[in-house]
């Protein structure tokens, strides 16, 4: 059996007094999408920054490769072949866009690779070089996550964390910005761990899917089977007449592998 390429192991993770998740075990297998779904608050974020070293965890294990990499920095985080795209993108809107994504590399010495590896940014994302040397705080919200994405492409990662990569985006946009995901795991290899709202689009792009809550997996299953779930339907793709209202009955069941 292929080892995980990310196991997360009963980790909990808090703000100062407050527990913001609570032993959630979740894994990423290698060349595997998964998706991580929950309302505002659940906790979503706070997993992809527990894992990135942007947050300590208190308690479990994160591995990454067979290594151990809780409480790593950031920076080793990225060294070790995990990028990180936040919610909101967080570029650097007076750097060009050509700059931007070279901050992407600062880890690496290959210039050929290097090289390699903006072109193929481009390749994805071509406004990103029609607008290579325009100030980056000028692109419009889709060009900026276009930007985000390839900034982290650009280190060459293993795998990559996105976080609400549909947040503020046309319906038509993000359907584009899905689609490039799909070809970025499928060309480069690449797994990629979702946090989205955007629980259709997201099933729909993934292979496998958690759904959190109040800082707990309360369900998790392959993607198709989410999909036929009456709760997943009720709750998440607003389909009202899939089940019975008003009750999470997924805290009683869970859809295993």
């Amino acid at each position: 059996m292929t080892e995980p390429l990310l196991s997360v192991g009963a980790v909990e993770t808090y703000y100062g007094p407050i527990q913001a998740i609570r032993g959630v075990s979740l894994q990423v297998n290698p060349g595997q999408i998964v998706a991580v779904l929950g309302a505002n608050g659940a906790g979503k974020t706070t997993v992809l920054r527990t894992i990135s070293g942007v947050l300590n965890a208190e308690r479990g294990s994160i591995r990454f490769q067979g290594r151990d990499i809780r409480n790593a920095s950031p920076d080793q985080v990225v060294r070790m072949g995990i990028c990180h795209v936040p919610e909101g993108r967080e570029i650097f809107p007076l750097l060009t866009v050509r700059e931007n994504l070279m901050t992407g590399a600062y880890t690496r010495r290959d210039r050929d690779g290097i090289a390699r590896d903006l072109d193929i940014c481009f390749g994805y994302f071509p406004v990103l070089k029609e607008r290579s040397h325009q100030r980056a705080g000028l692109l419009s919200g889709g060009q900026q996550q276009m930007l985000a994405i390839s900034r982290a492409l650009m280190a060459s990662p293993r795998l990559l964390l996105l976080d609400e990569p549909s947040l503020g985006l046309a319906p038509l946009l993000v359907t584009q910005i899905f689609d490039i995901i799909r070809r970025i795991n499928q060309e480069q290899g690449v797994a990629i761990l979702v946090v989205e709202q955007n629980a259709h689009i997201a099933l729909k792009t993934a292979d496998y899917g958690y759904v959190l809550e109040t800082g707990r997996i309360v369900v998790q299953g392959d993607c198709v089977s989410l999909m036929e779930s009456d709760d997943i339907k009720e709750f998440y793709l607003g389909q009202k007449d899939a089940g019975v209202r008003g009750q999470r009955r997924w805290r009683r069941k869970k859809i295993w592998r």
